[in-house]
């Protein structure tokens, strides 16, 4: 017998299409078979039927940053319990990081995710392997293989791939595999043991700072190598208002580059840490207002094509120490969405650009899966987020789904919050 789930009354935005109207939507058996007005005319008896009367229906959100620790650090988070908390926050389809133990530089270690994933996700993960070697930065990792295994792009995140050598062997290998290099970017020579964004802040607290040139020259060298290579370079988590001018030049030249953003880059400043608050803590770090409002202008504009939560959960122990000391990150698939829709709540962002780059914009940079996703269109896996634009909600870090409690947003009262989550046609979060 096939499954019909219909959703009736919501406003869809579907960014894939252009489309911002109400309207209903059908699945069956994990498809999208209806999408629009008067789609219910296709109405069958027995469908399960969801009231979307008030709130925004967007394809599934897509995430390509990730950390969901397993294998080698399940206290922190599983697959199991990360796709959960992901779920909670709409996403979908989600791509999880190499900096696990042992790190994903072998075809064996992304068949156990593959394998762990089949079996405790609701929703879709896909790897992302390691640029060298145990993330070492000496030796190219077997790339061909490994894209073989499924890898959708490469990275040694968390760590630099600081050789420049390296950096463009790794970009000539992969440019025939039309896959990304995914380079977290910061000079380890400038950084040294900078801990926080190097200014007024760094200097008030006597902690040692962080420069934006760090991560600025590093963006700009792999520009560089990207364009005389002609492969694709894809920067994560951009967080300097230098760094978006570099990009935004970079795409003036027709370099190959990509970037993205956090919600937490682009909503909170250094001012966060004056307490030593470790669980604002991140790595880069949280930069100044004037960087925040050059993220959102190179959102805007297209320069950063895409927002990924890079979701880093830490143990309780992980965070309460001396701030030198505290592991760097934030817990942020739970609170993404409620974070960025700040922005559409001050007119910084429309909700349609917002939905964008959380939907359309990632999938077009996973078009080599084959996957159909991204877009709510006839034909298209079933993958939806329902969203309650008006319903305030204050963040309780302890109740997360996640193991990692580790936010800065905890306590913060939030407007707008994913209430329900369908992948391939099945409801894997219904909050409504």
């Amino acid at each position: 017998m096939k499954y019909k789930l219909i959703i009736k009354n919501g406003l869809i935005v579907d960014p894939a299409r252009s489309i911002e109207s109400r309207g209903d939507i059908i699945m069956e058996d994990g498809i999208i078979v209806g999408s629009g007005p008067g789609a219910t005319s296709a109405e069958s008896e027995g469908a399960s039927v969801i009231n979307a009367d008030g709130m925004v229906v967007t394809p599934g959100f897509i995430d390509m940053h990730c950390h969901l620790r397993e294998p080698g650090f399940e206290e922190k988070e599983t697959i199991k319990t990360g796709s959960r908390a992901a779920a909670a926050g709409g996403f979908t389809t989600i791509c999880c990081m190499p900096n696990t133990q042992p790190a994903a530089d072998s075809t064996s270690t992304l068949s156990y995710i593959r394998e762990v994933s089949a079996r405790d996700s609701s929703i879709r993960i896909l790897p992302i392997a390691c640029v060298t070697l145990k993330r070492a930065g000496k030796e190219l990792a077997p790339m061909t293989e490994l894209a073989e295994s499924g890898a959708i792009g490469f990275s040694d995140d968390g760590s630099p791939v600081a050789d420049p050598w390296i950096m463009l062997r790794a970009l000539e290998y992969s440019k025939p595999l039309g896959l990304p290099v995914i380079n977290h970017c910061e000079e380890p020579s400038l950084v040294a043991d900078g801990l926080i964004n190097e200014g007024k802040i760094s200097t008030f607290l006597g902690l040692p700072g962080n420069p934006a040139i760090s991560e600025e020259i590093m963006i700009a060298r792999d520009a560089r190598l990207a364009e005389y290579t002609g492969a694709w370079v894809h920067i994560a988590h951009v967080s300097t208002a230098g760094g978006v001018e570099i990009i935004r030049e970079a795409k003036r030249r027709g370099v190959r580059i990509t970037a993205e953003a956090t919600p937490h880059h682009l909503s909170l400043t250094e001012e966060a840490v004056l307490n030593y608050d470790t669980n604002a803590r991140v790595n880069p770090p949280l930069r100044t207002a004037e960087d925040v409002e050059a993220l959102i202008e190179g959102l805007i504009d297209g320069t950063i094509d895409i927002i990924a939560t890079d979701h880093a959960p830490h143990t309780i122990n992980d965070k309460a120490q001396e701030f030198g000391v505290a592991a760097a990150g934030i817990s942020g698939f739970e609170t993404a969405l409620a974070v960025l829709m700040g922005l559409v709540h001050h007119k910084k962002i429309k909700i349609s650009d917002l939905v964008n780059k959380l939907t359309a914009a990632p999938a077009a940079m996973l078009t080599g899966t084959g996957l159909k996703i991204g877009t709510l269109e006839e034909g298209a896996l079933a993958d939806i987020t329902i969203i309650d634009p008006e319903r305030k909600w204050k963040v309780d870090s302890t109740a997360f789904l996640s193991r990692g409690k580790n936010s800065p947003f905890n306590g913060a009262e939030l407007k707008g919050k994913v209430v329900i989550t369908i992948a391939a046609g099945n409801i894997v979060f219904n909050e409504i």
